[in-house]
């Protein structure tokens, strides 16, 4: 009964569509108070005071509560401890909260959070990384760790890369930059905390780990993590933004519970998500690569600053990924790499689709199409000349040779489906008649699957079989509105042989399965998916043992096909029949698996080893035209090919690669973040510019399959490669179009720029 490689509905469509799915401002408790925050008017200041005296005799407030009520944990982090759930005696940046106020109603906490009144010593924001890692610069978070700004530093050590550029035929020296990138989902932060009359907290809301709001709860609390039970409602958009953040909502919900001993709902409006919430992290990347005269890259010497804001959040990890990929899917002789991030006044920046990985690819396609030109080389040519192929080691001293290596292949289907190679000679380049400047552009990468060598891998599943044939599956990979729920039933209905109908996904709550960490990393499938095939094995296994000789054969003959458990030439059982005998039995069919992802071994001081167990193959081209009049940017066609190991739901992953498509349409052309002075000047949507369906053109995705040998599926992913691509060939087609080479994102071309 294969259903793997089809397109079936989501599990969750229906109620999405007609309305009836519960998203967590949805939801209502008996006798909720309902908080808001309070946000300070400084961005950086010492020696806080907060007084409440006024708001909380405002009318039908029922408290309004500063750091000093917070019985446990202030200050929270996925690696430091330097986010504070309210803010103590420090202001970082804009975003953080002064206080929180709850009343009876939200409208009653709006009126009242006016009257919450700070004074601080302000002093001078420190809003530039540059100024920040300078050694007179003031140390922003006194007592941090080497108490500096410098947060991280990465790197890669392979060779002597100043003496390979000094033999180079050909070294180019450029600089790029790329900037704040809000997530923008369409469902803010929210959390909903209940106290139950046996001590445990519920916690329900729209995040991405439920255990890391479970550690936070907990630690503010100075309760243990069994007295926190968190569930995760359905979420309307997440791209790694809600972790951190939105596990402090459901935090200072909880708080406000406790005290309470009531209900408490907090929801976030959009202008509260943006100012306080991370954004994708901005980069200065400098690169000086060299070629031989061949078009073969012998050397790179590379230096980055990430700028991390005021927290810490998860930047050592998206640098590092940045320092794996440094050089693009490409092999060189010798690399010296360091990233460095720095601490200031912004706001703070985390995880985001794509997770380090756009900022470098930016800059690394278009320095391969630069190259190429000055080499008298096609762009295609000189990456057929560099690319990772089968048994070739990366920068960082990893053999590639247990999976297929599919980039030359995807690359020329590529080549193929955009007809790169028949329309490229049509390039404007600057020149011709008319108002309208054409090109066409594309890129490739190579994108490690899952966490890698960045953190601890593994999830588990549980499936339990009921007696009269219906199943209940959980995972402890959550549901982010990817489309996970759906894909761990495909691969449960195939393993087992049994329809989806028999089978109903049961959203867990951290207290019913083991941490499986986070949903990012396009860990979804690979993860997720894994430990449902291999509960399902372990089910498997379980039922042919106990029903074997009943069925007249030996358990290794047992076939589980057509909704039928069977021995060929022996007896069959219908799956009723079956979970009805293993009953008999006194044996219940549930079945416990986990996926441990392979072993990879990583050298902090060199930057070298195996960065992952695995990795995706991805190409994407843009084509375009630039108004001479207006340097308006139209997109005609966008096409991306990728190598995502094997398909389960060939809907949802076409549906991956147009949303990540479209949101580095965004990254290209439209978004940006207008901090100054560490202040966010659009905070909302009508002025932050993200792309909408008429800005998009026809896209064109396409699927190729190596089913992975490393994963329980086959399957590897697509959720973040689709995003990482189309910027840098968007950049390309422009220059191919204007014979301008734009460093800097987003891309926005005047017409004086076209003189």
């Amino acid at each position: 009964m294969p259903v793997s490689g089809t397109t079936v509905f989501r599990n969750d469509a229906v109620s999405k569509v007609t309305g009836r799915a519960k998203y967590t401002d949805d939801l209502k408790f008996y006798g909720m108070a309902h908080a808001v925050v309070v946000y300070t008017g400084y961005v950086r200041a010492e020696h806080l005071r907060v007084d409440v005296d006024a708001a909380s005799a405002s009318p039908g407030v029922l408290g309004v509560f500063t750091a000093a009520d917070i019985p446990g944990q202030i200050c929270f982090g996925q690696i430091n401890r330097d986010y504070a759930m309210l803010a103590q005696e420090r202001i970082l940046c804009e975003g953080d909260v002064i206080a929180l106020v709850v009343a009876e109603t939200r409208a009653a906490a709006l009126a009242a959070a006016p009257l919450v009144k700070e004074q601080a010593d302000e002093l001078p924001p420190v809003t530039d990384p540059f100024e920040a890692l300078k050694p007179d610069a003031p140390i922003l978070r006194p007592g941090s760790a080497g108490n500096t700004n410098r947060i991280n530093h990465g790197r890669v050590r392979k060779g002597d890369a100043e003496a390979v550029l000094q033999g180079c035929d050909l070294v180019l020296d450029e600089e790029f930059s790329t900037q704040f990138i809000e997530h923008a989902y369409m469902e803010p932060e929210a959390g909903i905390a209940v106290p139950r009359p046996d001590g445990v907290i519920e916690i329900y809301g729209s995040m991405q780990h439920p255990y890391s709001t479970r550690r936070f709860v907990s630690a503010m609390l100075g309760e243990p993590l069994a007295n926190v039970e968190v569930y995760m409602t359905p979420m309307g958009g997440g791209f790694g933004g809600k972790d951190d953040t939105a596990a402090i909502v459901c935090a200072r919900a909880a708080l406000a519970a406790r005290k309470l001993n009531r209900p408490v709902k907090l929801t976030y409006d959009r202008s509260w998500s943006m100012k306080e919430s991370y954004k994708r992290h901005p980069y200065h990347l400098h690169y000086r690569v060299g070629f031989d005269k061949r078009g073969k890259l012998r050397g790179a010497d590379i230096d980055m600053v990430s700028d991390s804001g005021a927290y810490t959040s998860v930047t050592p990890w998206v640098n590092w990924r940045s320092t794996a990929q440094c050089c693009g899917p490409y092999t060189a002789d010798a690399v010296r790499m360091d990233i460095v991030a720095a601490t200031t006044n912004n706001v703070f920046t985390g995880a985001m689709r794509g997770f380090g990985a756009p900022q470098v690819n930016f800059a690394v396609e278009q320095l391969m199409d630069m190259a190429a030109e000055k080499l008298g080389l096609s762009p295609v040519e000189i990456r057929r000349i560099n690319m990772v192929k089968q048994g070739d080691a990366t920068i960082t001293g990893q053999v590639l040779d247990n999976h297929t290596v599919s980039l030359e292949a995807v690359m020329d289907r590529l080549l193929a489906e955009s007809s790169y190679r028949e329309k490229y000679p049509s390039c404007s380049r600057g020149k011709g008649e008319g108002d309208e400047l054409y090109g066409i552009g594309f890129s490739i990468s190579y994108r490690g699957a899952s966490l890698g060598a960045e953190g601890m891998d593994y999830c588990s599943s549980i499936i339990n079989c009921q007696m009269d044939g219906s199943i209940l599956l959980e995972a402890a990979i959550h549901e982010n509105g990817q489309g996970a729920e759906s894909v761990q039933m495909m691969i449960l209905s195939e393993e087992l042989g049994v329809p989806l109908s028999r089978i109903r996904y049961k959203r867990p709550s951290t207290s019913n399965i083991p941490d499986g960490g986070t949903t990012v990393a396009t860990r979804g499938t690979i993860m997720g998916g894994g430990a449902v095939a291999i509960a399902a094995r372990n089910l498997k296994k379980l039922i042919a043992e106990t029903l074997a000789e009943e069925l007249g054969g030996d358990p290794s003959e047992v076939v589980f096909e057509n909704d039928t458990v069977s021995v060929p030439l022996g007896k069959s059982f219908s799956w009723e029949e079956a979970m009805k005998a293993m009953h008999l039995h006194r044996v219940y069919p549930y079945a416990f698996g986990t996926f441990q992802a392979p072993h990879v071994s990583w050298d902090e001081e060199l930057g070298q080893g195996d960065a992952y167990f695995t990795f995706v193959y991805s190409a994407q081209a843009a084509e375009l035209t630039v108004s001479r009049k207006t340097g308006k940017i139209k997109l005609l066609s966008l096409t991306a090919v990728h190598d995502i190991g094997r398909a389960i739901n060939r809907a949802m992953v076409l549906g991956q690669m147009y949303g990540g498509i479209a949101q580095a349409v965004g990254q290209a052309l439209s978004e940006d973040l207008a901090v100054r002075e560490g202040r966010i000047g659009n905070l909302n949507l009508d002025k932050y510019k993200i792309p909408r369906a008429k800005d998009l053109p026809e896209i064109k995705g396409i699927i190729v399959e190596n089913p992975d040998p490393t994963s329980p599926t086959g399957a590897k992913g697509i959720g973040e490669p689709a995003l990482e691509l189309m910027a840098p060939a968007i950049a390309n087609a422009v220059y191919n179009a204007t014979g301008l080479r734009f460093h800097n994102l987003p891309i926005t071309i005047t017409p004086e720029d076209l003189k």
